[in-house]
């Protein structure tokens, strides 16, 4: 399964690309759902299942607590790229 988050308008102008895989540190802005209009950094990646967890995004367990919740990429746009790595970086230049 590949996994894809749309980019905001401002980035797909300015590295002319429809969409990126998400990862650790992105900041997104969720868009369907339970928690639509919800903006924060990315925490954890399942590339397997397709889905991101989003800090300030939880949901109280029965037991007392709270656990993160994963939501799709695919719902979700990623407003600000982590650029810390060097791969990362040269893919995007790809597409400039």
């Amino acid at each position: 399964m590949t996994i894809g988050s749309s980019l905001s308008e401002d980035l797909r102008q300015r590295y002319h690309r429809r969409s990126f895989k998400p990862r650790v540190g992105d900041s997104v802005k969720i868009v369907r759902g339970e928690f639509k209009d919800i903006e924060g950094k990315v925490t954890k990646v399942f590339p397997a299942r397709g889905k991101v967890t989003v800090e300030g995004v939880t949901r109280e367990k029965i037991k007392g607590g709270s656990s993160p919740v994963p939501i799709d990429c695919s719902k979700v746009v990623i407003t600000s790229l982590a650029l810390d790595d060097e791969t990362r970086k040269g893919r995007l230049q790809e597409a400039e």
